[in-house]
């Protein structure tokens, strides 16, 4: 049986994501594929998801073992499983928070920024996009959730500057909604998605919808791209 790093518990209409391969939370493609299987079981019409990380990480990104080992078919394989996985969360049907419990670098901002609801940690944890520092292209379906989440002040500095923020910080940023005190952080979590899953169906589905169009368009246009020339 394969090992369980990413898994899936319910609390009424509470669906609950933890991430947690006991490192970094790197996104490998097994990573991906759980969280999808997860995803699978999560309902679309009702209630409310919450994805979170083991204590002091959230996630520190793409697996560097894979993009290391310079095999570019598991690369692409798992780069594009990322990609794919991170669309899917950005539309998901239902509210999503981000419980972020520590450290978000690279793909972990990103998927916090496919979040509709950020909830992060006090404490020495940054967040950010480092890629220009590491000397790597941030491709179109994954800039179009930064560009589309972060406050328009800090565009040069999250992105092409790859300034590190504290989760405090990252508030200011647009990065986060709130920070609160780690002890507190899923059941603050618990309480604001108790709130969203309020939220009428099929009403917040096609709003949702319509408020991330045109991020979503370029993001399916890019995967399309990026599948072809892979």
């Amino acid at each position: 049986m394969s090992e369980k790093i990413a898994t899936l518990k319910k609390e009424g209409d509470i669906s609950i994501i933890t991430l947690d391969d006991g490192k970094a939370n790197v996104f490998s493609s097994k990573m991906s594929q759980q969280v999808n299987d997860c995803l699978d079981q999560v309902e679309t019409e009702k209630g409310c998801l919450i994805i979170t990380g083991k204590e002091g990480m959230f996630s520190a990104g793409l697996d560097l073992k894979t993009i290391q080992s310079g095999d570019m078919d598991k690369i692409l394989e798992m780069s594009s499983n990322a990609f794919k996985l991170l669309a899917r969360i950005f539309s998901f049907p239902r509210p999503v928070i981000a419980a972020c419990s520590g450290h978000g670098i690279a793909l972990g901002t990103f998927l916090i920024c496919c979040c509709d609801y950020r909830i992060g940690v006090k404490g020495d944890f940054m967040l950010g996009a480092n890629e220009m520092r590491t000397n790597m292209v941030i491709p179109t379906p994954i800039l179009e959730l930064i560009k589309f989440r972060v406050n328009n002040s800090h565009k040069y500095r999250a992105v092409l500057g790859a300034e590190m923020y504290t989760l405090e910080q990252a508030n200011e940023a647009g990065l986060m909604d709130e920070v609160v005190n780690a002890k507190n952080l899923m059941n603050v979590a618990m309480e604001k998605a108790k709130d969203l899953a309020s939220m009428g169906h099929p009403s917040y589905t096609l709003t949702k919808e319509l408020f991330i169009a045109e991020p979503m368009s370029k993001i399916n246009e890019a995967m399309k791209e990026y599948e072809k020339n892979s």
